[in-house]
């Protein structure tokens, strides 16, 4: 059995709902997917990153990074930098904030040492729907002084991500699309 068929069972389980749902872009939804439910699920994780880290390696190396925004980006980051090191390459974990930190030294994304400036990295996403999250990501990245290979995504709901991160000269895998997850 494949990873993907491995996982698509959890996948469906743990995050799929039947539901009226206000999206984060602003939609209102009849169905949601909640990744967290499964990419901090023991074995979904694991499937997550092994899954992440075979679309990640489509994009052409070297790859230094993976990360995206928090929250939804923060467990399927560190699972895919798990499965890299596990196929014996360094792939480091990135997060990037929602604000700038605080305190201290006012920084945006998490695990800067692993990532000097011109690192290549690949942006996570638990779920895209119209791909501005994604796309935030990305420009935070660039400002970091990032260089953005593309995007990875668990679930492509498949309203309008693709078409929205294509145009903006970003290329954008997904693990699931909603029609391979629920038809």
């Amino acid at each position: 059995m494949s990873v993907k068929e491995e996982l698509k069972p959890i996948l469906v389980e743990m995050s799929y709902e039947q539901r009226e749902v206000t999206l984060a872009s602003g939609r209102k939804s009849n169905f949601y997917f909640d990744g967290k439910q499964t990419t901090l699920h023991a074995k979904g994780g694991l499937l997550v990153g092994k899954a992440f880290w075979e679309e990640v390696k489509a994009f052409e190396g070297p790859i230094d990074g993976v990360g995206g925004l928090t929250l939804g980006a923060d467990p399927i980051a560190t699972a895919t930098s798990i499965a890299a090191q596990l196929d014996g390459e360094d792939v480091h974990a990135f997060i990037i904030r929602k604000e700038p930190k605080g305190h201290g030294t006012g920084q945006w994304l998490e695990g800067r040492k692993n990532l000097p400036p011109g690192s290549r990295v690949v942006i996570v996403e638990d779920v895209t729907t119209t791909g501005g999250s994604s796309l935030k990501a990305v420009e935070r990245a660039e400002e970091e002084g990032l260089v953005v290979l593309g995007i990875v995504t668990l679930v492509d709901r498949e309203e309008g991500a693709r078409e929205a991160i294509e145009s903006a000269g970003q290329k954008l895998r997904a693990v699931f699309t909603r029609t391979e997850v629920v038809g």
